[in-house]
């Protein structure tokens, strides 16, 4: 059985996050290649992580959707305001950051017309300026939030090392290593995968009934098998629980001076029910 199937277990959410968390950590995924092997060159700038955050943190506050505090009658916020003809030219020209009112301004030499102005004692590093002129040049995409994006399959990418990638993940994590000149790590054996989808999924080391059920199964899919059960398990819920109570500040007592007891515990138990019922 290979440590990577070609067919994802119907539950079979620790592959898939693997995967994704594979693509974010892309130089620290796998073993070096051999030397001498040029690393890609940068990517266009993302509208959506990269450059609306440093306007909303920097600029919408005065050119943003609120009226009472808005500046000059410009909006920062929306399309037409960042592309919209103004009397002296506009605030964005698509591929031209050098002829872009916004730009002239964060990056003008004069701090007293230098934006954000001081006095609101935010400030845009030269990595943050660098951001918004080549989002500017490179065209000025203006993406719509991903929430509001159609939901698409995409293609998978080529890839020199086609043979190892035996399915559509396999191949986007492979053209991030081989962009960055690394080459995928060796396979893990049984005993390693068992103990990283246990520790991912319930937060402790393998159940030794299952682990021995999954290291005796000859099957092809006996990995998505033991990932099934792994979340058919009631520490899958309770795992998974503690990060949605982290989140709502959950205790089972009142803390701080007075540690006492308080009836919270069904709330927490209705949580991990949920997360175990599958419960959108």
């Amino acid at each position: 059985m290979s440590s990577r199937s070609a067919n994802l277990s119907t539950r079979g959410l620790w592959p898939l996050a693997a995967a994704i968390l594979a693509l974010a950590a892309g130089p620290f995924a796998g073993a070096p290649a051999a030397a001498g092997q040029d690393a890609a060159a940068a990517p266009a700038v993302d509208f959506q992580r990269q450059v609306r955050p440093i306007l909303a943190d920097n600029c919408f506050q005065c050119h943003g959707p609120d009226e009472s505090t808005r500046q000059v009658r410009l909006r920062l916020d929306t399309e037409e305001g960042a592309f919209g003809e103004r009397p002296n030219g506009h605030p964005v020209v698509k591929g031209d950051a050098e002829s872009s009112l916004v730009f002239q301004r964060i990056a003008h030499a004069d701090e007293r017309l230098r934006m954000p102005p001081a006095h609101t004692n935010k400030t845009l590093n030269d990595e943050q300026i660098d951001v918004l002129r080549r989002w500017i040049d490179e065209g000025a995409s203006w993406d719509q939030h991903w929430a509001f994006e159609p939901i698409v399959r995409p293609e998978a990418p080529a890839v020199a090392d086609a043979d190892w990638a035996r399915n559509p993940i396999d191949r986007f994590v492979l053209a991030r290593l081989e962009a960055q000149g690394l080459a995928p790590a060796p396979d893990a054996d049984r005993g390693t995968l068992a103990r990283r989808a246990a520790l991912d999924l319930t937060g402790l080391p393998p159940d030794p009934a299952l682990l021995h059920a999954f290291l005796n199964d000859p099957s092809e899919d006996a990995y998505e098998r033991y990932v099934d059960r792994l979340l058919a398990t009631e520490r899958w819920g309770e795992h998974r629980a503690r990060y949605w109570l982290d989140a709502a500040r959950y205790g089972d007592t009142h803390g701080i001076h007075i540690d006492n007891y308080r009836e919270m515990y069904p709330y927490r138990d209705w949580v991990i029910r949920a997360f175990n019922r599958n419960k959108p």
